[in-house]
Parts: structure tokens; sequence; C-alpha cells
């Protein structure tokens, strides 16, 4: 302020209108540096008088203003502090009004900060001296100064945090640049605030006391702090430089804090990478026992030396995959497993592979058809799913070195061993009892499906939806119909249908209509009731022969169109079908069948898709999906041993799987079906498959996925029945979530690391879901004061001792009030609704390291 600002502030003060009881203005100017000493003589407000207090005049200047002149008003200028203490004028200044015009008293003034801190204010005056600053510091909103509190302030304003925590300032900082000359938040700190008070706040709270001090050193001390808690300072001998001495704590909740933030997590992932290289941790954590990290968080190394256990496991035949399952489901809970999450699900499925080896090691045995193929629907299916699981995965990393060596496992215990002993033992079983009649007692046909299945909903009134997935094989129906079950509250059945042969889209379509007869011409056309059957077109028409209220239509058109155009299309039709084609649409050219289980995983959402439009937007409550035929698919080029030379004579239809020829005749190497039990067969067809897994040679398109064998991939149909049930209906079963609880009965921490252990209430099964939880503690303003852990709670089993979580928590080290209440708090990961909020005392006494 300049002088004549000073005089215009200081006329509307006089001019106030007096209070009651006031009989005059006195106004004590404090100008504590001395700024306006010279300027006091030339100062003029209207009818004022102005007067100067010392350290020598205050009797004289109390016995003026009471004895001398006791009505005039008065601005008396003064340097002195006016407390209460040696201060004769102690009441006048009670009763009268403080002025300040110098910066600081100003900023003590509208801050409403204690004079006492003024040496504080003083020497971050030029952090003062700018609008913005001044504005953002005020917009704190701090009730009560302190030196400290100030200091928090000044560098949370500096570094843009919302709030005076000075791990939020520490975490700005580092986040920035760990580069110190090119740090913005430093220099600020230079310019603006004292750079040393910043590193003492570093080494009171997280023990960094390092003479030469630099971001990258402090980054990799916090860490490796953080880091040795979770392993033990033993176990890190050659880091013990890095390792605090004091406040471990912090440094614990400070990492973890910071992993866990929503986007700040990828600069901490870089830095981490960057600093498990600088600390050569390959080295130390490869002498290590993997019981010894297995929990453990902080560098991504850490997952990379479990996958490579596991791996070396499998490469090595050790046979603890158990163990490997178990460690797999424990970094699901860790920070870095989304950035290996297609590594470990390929892991996992690989050891998923050796299990099933394991369970079957005496082979697949020999058998009757039936048993072979209940086999198949039982137990065996499980094997086709692991192996296209994993490839879904390997396609992520395929350029993995680790995960090419998991595919040569893969592929020689699923192709050599696996297709080779299944499919040749179920090729011998239907050379020797099914190549005259195509049929398996108790086994549905796929040609009586719409007798079996449609035809008495239909007559009865019924509405039936009925969804047809091209190439959508056994183990895929299997895994939507759990996804069904376990996702909706309707109730999804599976069982089989045996599918005709050959398994060829253009007789498995036809043999799911309406139909009394189905015939091949000696052009390899298949007619229904002798309508051509190619086409939804013509397929429509034999629905509408059938039934009139009848539709087919194509999946994608159905899913184009919205609810209202739904309802108009589907208004009034009985039968509804709807063909779905995007694996076989994969899958059937050379240039995409690589991609046929990415293929499967998108069909897998479209069918789901389908059937809630079904049930929301169509209020359909009969559900069948199945498909006309499966397939088979291996992912290694196949050697010229898969392939077989055909004799195709004068045969009416050559592909890669079958021959179609009204000839009979011995060939070696190939099952000759009659097909007499599938169509009418006026013109006495015989379809010639290769047997196992073989593949005819031929020109032409790809060879890896095929199908219009007899293999049981390709013929063992799924057919599920979805039936949709509304809340308060009989049988119907709401989807509900497990609960994890906590077991502790004692409510009282006395310890900064602590055990606590959870329940999950339930087993996942059904309509009983599994819920991911966060938990952590936090005080009453809902701040964070622990570490965060997480718990997924997908535990399948019936003991309930298998179903128990114990974690490990770490308070920050800070005050506690032992008269205050803290929070164990537990939140729903995928609703972020807090499920529970469990009150805790917490009293630590002295607060130290020696429970490290």
């Amino acid at each position: 302020m300049n002088i004549n600002q000073i005089e215009a502030a200081l006329s509307d003060i006089f001019n106030e209108p007096l209070k009651d009881g006031e009989q005059r203005k006195i106004v004590f100017w404090v100008d504590k540096d001395n700024e306006f000493a010279e300027d006091i003589e030339h100062l003029t407000v209207d009818k004022v008088k102005v007067h100067t207090l010392t350290d020598s005049n205050q009797f004289q200047t109390k016995y003026l203003l009471e004895e001398e002149d006791p009505t005039s008003p008065y601005l008396i200028y003064t340097n002195m502090e006016l407390g209460v203490e040696d201060n004769w004028l102690a009441d006048t200044v009670f009763y009268s009004k403080t002025f300040y015009a110098d910066r600081i008293s100003l900023i003590l003034s509208e801050l409403n900060i204690d004079p006492s801190l003024r040496a504080v204010i003083k020497k971050y005056e030029r952090f003062f001296n700018n609008k913005d600053r001044f504005r953002k510091f005020s917009a704190l909103n701090i009730e009560t100064y302190s030196e400290q509190i100030i200091e928090l302030s000044i560098m949370s304003v500096l570094c843009n945090v919302k709030t005076p925590d000075f791990e939020e300032v520490l975490k700005a900082v580092l986040m920035d640049t760990l580069e110190d000359n090119e740090n913005k938040y430093l220099s600020l700190m230079e310019k603006f605030f004292d750079i040393g008070v910043f590193w003492n706040y570093v080494s009171n709270h997280y023990g960094y006391e390092r003479e030469k001090k630099s971001l990258k050193t402090l980054f990799i001390h916090l860490a490796i702090t953080a880091f040795s808690q979770s392993v033990g300072e033993e176990n890190l001998n050659e880091l013990s430089d890095f390792i605090s001495n004091r406040n471990k704590t912090n440094a614990v909740v400070f990492i973890d804090h910071w992993m866990h933030h929503k986007t700040d997590y990828m600069v901490f992932d870089e830095y981490a990478e960057m600093a498990e290289q600088e600390i050569h941790l390959s080295n130390i954590i490869n002498n290590l026992p993997i019981e010894v990290f297995k929990q453990a968080d902080t560098f991504p190394y850490l997952d990379r030396a479990i996958i490579i256990y596991i791996a070396n496991g499998l490469v090595t035949q050790l046979e603890d995959y158990e163990e490997y399952t178990k460690l797999i489901k424990l970094r699901r809970a860790k920070h870095y497993y989304e950035k290996f999450a297609s590594v470990y699900e390929a892991l996992y499925y690989t050891v998923k592979i050796h299990e099933f080896y394991k369970e079957h090691r005496q082979g697949i045995p020999q058998g009757r058809a039936i048993d072979l193929y209940q086999a198949y629907v039982n137990d065996y299916h499980l094997m086709d799913t692991y192996y296209r699981k994993f490839y879904v995965a390997y396609d992520e990393e395929s350029n993995h070195d680790l995960l090419k060596k998991l595919k040569m496992l893969v592929e020689n215990l699923y192709t050599n061993w696996y297709m080779g002993e299944l499919s040749s033992h179920w090729s011998q079983a239907v050379e020797s009892e099914m190549t005259q009649d195509w049929s398996l007692p108790g086994i549905k046909n796929q040609q009586d499906f719409y007798s079996s299945f449609i035809d008495s909903k239909v007559r009865n009134g019924e509405r039936v939806f009925v969804i047809v997935s091209d190439a959508m094989r056994y183990e895929i129906g299997v895994e939507l119909a759990d996804r069904l079950n376990t996702e909706t509250m309707g109730v999804c059945d599976v069982e089989t249908l045996l599918g005709v042969v050959p398994s060829i889209t253009k007789l498995g379509m036809p043999s799911l209509l309406p139909h009394k007869e189905i015939d091949i011409d000696t052009n390899a056309r298949v007619f229904v009731d002798g309508k051509d059957s190619s086409g939804l077109e013509n397929r429509k028409k034999i629905l509408e022969s059938k039934v009139a209220e009848s539709i087919a239509v194509h999946f994608q058109d159905v899913l184009a169109m919205n609810k209202a155009g739904r309802r108009e299309t589907f208004k009034g039709k009985k039968l509804i079908y709807i063909y779905h084609d995007t694996i076989d649409a994969m899958g059937d050219k050379a240039s995409t069948e690589v991609y046929t289980f990415n293929a499967v995983e998108t069909s897998l959402n479209q069918l789901y898709d389908l059937v809630k439009i079904i049930r929301d937007d169509l209020s359909g409550t009969n559900v069948y999906i199945t498909a006309d035929h499966g397939f088979l698919y291996q992912r290694d080029e196949l050697e010229e041993s898969d392939k077989i030379g055909q004799d195709a004579g004068s045969s009416i239809e050559v592909k890669r799987r079958y021959i179609l020829s009204n000839e009979q005749r011995e060939l070696s190497g190939q099952l000759a079906i009659n097909l007499s039990s599938v169509i009418k067969n006026e013109h006495q067809l015989i379809a010639y498959f290769p047997k196992a897994t073989l593949r005819y040679k031929m020109q032409g398109s790809g060879i890896n996925f095929v199908h219009g064998g007899a293999s049981l991939q390709e013929i063992v149909v799924p057919l599920l029945t979805f039936k949709n049930k509304r809340t308060g209906q009989k049988g119907a079963k709401a989807i509900k979530k497990v609960d994890i609880k906590l077991t502790n009965t004692t409510r009282k921490i006395t310890n900064s690391i602590f055990n606590l252990e959870f329940f999950q209430n339930e087993k996942v099964e059904d309509k009983t879901t599994p819920r991911t939880v966060v938990i952590y503690m936090a005080d009453e303003e809902g701040s964070v004061i622990s570490n965060e852990e997480t718990i997924i709670g997908d535990r399948p089993f019936d003991n309930p001792a298998d179903r128990t979580f114990k974690i490990r928590f770490v308070l920050k080290n800070i005050p506690y009030d032992r008269n205050k209440t803290y929070y164990l708090t537990i939140r729903d990961t995928e609703t972020s609704v807090v499920v529970e909020k469990i009150p805790f005392n917490i009293n630590l006494g002295i607060i130290s390291d020696f429970d490290f």
C-alpha cells in the first residue's frame, strides 16, 4: 500500500459511525518493520490527531489519551507488538481498532495468523507477494496455524496439492520428474520456499538421510523400504543403504497409495522398473525362495520371477500344479497383475492342461462309442476349453519367448497326446458300431431337435426362440450356459445332440428345421421335404410352411434394431429362428482361421447379449441355443503325416474332412458311414471320413480349422435350454454377490503392523457370484491411513477354512488419538460402494519401529 491508499483506508475507518458507548475513534497503526516511519509526519486524516507510540512514551501516551485529550480521535502509530504484557495501553488497545499497512501484517491479519508467526511469514514473503499463490493459500481454509502448517501449506500450493498433506506434496514432486535439475516443483521451492526445509520434511517423514540428496535415490529409498517390509530386511543385505532406520510404515503407505491411485500408478510403474534395474533386483530375487517374496508387490520383476518359476516347473515336469494355481490366483490381487494378465492366463491354462494329463496319465481308454461320447461330455471336453483359453491369452502376447516355450508344452499334450488318443479311439468305436446306423443309445439325434423339443411347445401356443450358432461346439456351449446361470436370474440346462455327418452347415442347419425328411441330391444340395434349404430365405420359407407365425433372421439384424424395432419385427411371431455365424465366418477362411478362438470370445458375448434382448425386449421365456456342427482346430502347422490322400472315385463332393460318394469302397485309414440313418438317402450316398483328425490332401482354403468329419469335437452338438425367471416366480433365485466379512472380534489396534482375518461367507456357485473388495483403515474424515489390500472372493470351496483370507495392514506413522474412532473400510471395487465400515480404536502408545 502507498501513503495515499493508507490515508484513504484510515479515513474510511474514522468515518465509520461510532458504536454504542464509543465517544471517539482510536486506531493503532502497527508498522512492525518501520516501513512508513518517514511518511507519518506528512500523513493527514481529516479531524484526526496523529501520535507516535514508542517504548519510552507509553505512560505519556496513556496520560494524553485519558487525561489531556479524552475526546479527540487519534491515530496512534507504532512499531511495537501490542501484546498484553508490559503494555500500559493494553485496555485502550482492547477497545480500539488495530490497523496494519505493511505487507506482512496485512497477510497475518487477512489470514488470521497469530503475530507470533510473523517471522515465518516474513521468511516466505516472496511466496505471498503473488496474488494467485496467496489466493490458493487462503483457499486451504486453515483454522489454526503453526509453523509446520504454514510450511506444509506453502509446499502444497507450490505443488498444486489441494490439502496441506506432505504425502501428496512429495508424490507431486516425484511425479514431475526424478531429474532434480528439471523438476519444476523443486525449482519453485528454491525460489519461493526453503529447499532445506523440504528435505527436512522428507527426512522426518521417511527417514531419508543421505548426505547427497536426489529425487532418484529418494524414490529408490522409499520403494526398497516398503519392499523390505514384505520380504524381510535380512533378505536384502545388499540394499541396506536404501532401507530407512525409522518411520518405515510411512514409506509402506506412501508407496501403496501411489500404486493404488487410478491414474498416477502409471508413473510409479515406470519408476519402479527403472529402480529395479538400478539395484539389480533380479540378482537378489533369483537367490530367494518363492515363499519369501510371493506376497510382495513393489516391483514388476517379482511377477516376472513368479512366472519364470512356474514355467520352469512345467518345463522340468515338477508336478506342483496346486501350488502353481494358488500362486497365480494370489497374484491376481496384486498391483502388476494387469500388466502380466495375458501371461498369467496362458500359464494358468498350461497348468490346467498338465493337471488334466496327470489325472489321465494312464491314457484315454478305448471303449464303446457311447462311453467315449459320455466321457467327452462329462470330462474330456475340458481339454478343448483349456487349449482354446490358452491361445486367447497367447495371442495377446504371442511374441513373448516364455509363451513360445509354453506353446510347445501345450501342443505336445493337446495335439500329440489328447487329440491323438481320443480321436483314434473314437474312430475305432465308430468303425465297429456306427457305420451302418449313425446313432447312440439315449442320445437324441440332431435331426430330431424340432420334433423332440420345439413342436409340442408351438402346438401349445407357447412362443419359442431358437438361436443357431454356426460352429459352436459343445465346450463353448458349456461356457455360455455357465455364464447365463451365473449372471441372469434364468436357468440354463445343457444337454447334447448327436450331430449329423458330414458335420457341415448345409446339412446341420436343415436338420434343426421342422421336417419329415431330409435328403442330399447328386449335386450335394440339401433338401427339406423337397425344398431347397440353402440360405436364410429358403429356411424362412420352410419354417413358414410349418408354422405361419414364424420368422428367421440374422443375429446382426437383431442387434442393430432398437427395442421398438425388435418388438415390431417379432410381433405376433410364435417361432423365431435367429442365425449366428461369428465363429464359422472367422474359422472358415484361410486368412482368418488363426483368429478362431478370439471369435469364440466375441461369440460368447454376442450370444449372451442376444439372450438378454430376447428376455428384456421381447419378454421371451423359452430360448433354445444350439449349433449346426462343431469344429477341429489346432494352432501348429499340420505335418504331411496329418494329411491323407483321397481316392475320390466318382464322388459328388470332396472336402478336407469328408467325401460324399455313391460308391461302396474299402479305403485304408478312412471311415465309411452309410447315410441312410441320417437322411432319406434316395441316392444311396456314403460319407467317407479320414480317421482321427486327419485331413484330406487338397488345394485351397484353410486346413487348421476344419469340420465335416465325425470327431467328437465336430459331432457333439450342444443344446442349451434357457428358461427366464422373474423375481417372485417359483424357482427364481436372485443373483447375489458373496460377502467378505471380518472375523476378528477385537476392535483395538495396538501395533502399527497388524494382521486381520476375513471370511468369504458363501462359496461361489450358480447365482452366488464373486465379489472383489479393497480394504483399508481410514480416519473419521475418510482419509486413508494404511495400505490398501484387495480380496478376490471367488472361492468355490465347501470347506469354510478354504474361504478365509489373512491380510496384513500397515498404519502411517502419525499421532493417533485413542479417544477417536477409526474405520476398517471395505469397498466393492465394481461399484465403488463402501459395503462395511467397522469402527476401531488405535492406541499405539509410543510409535516405534520395533514391530519390524
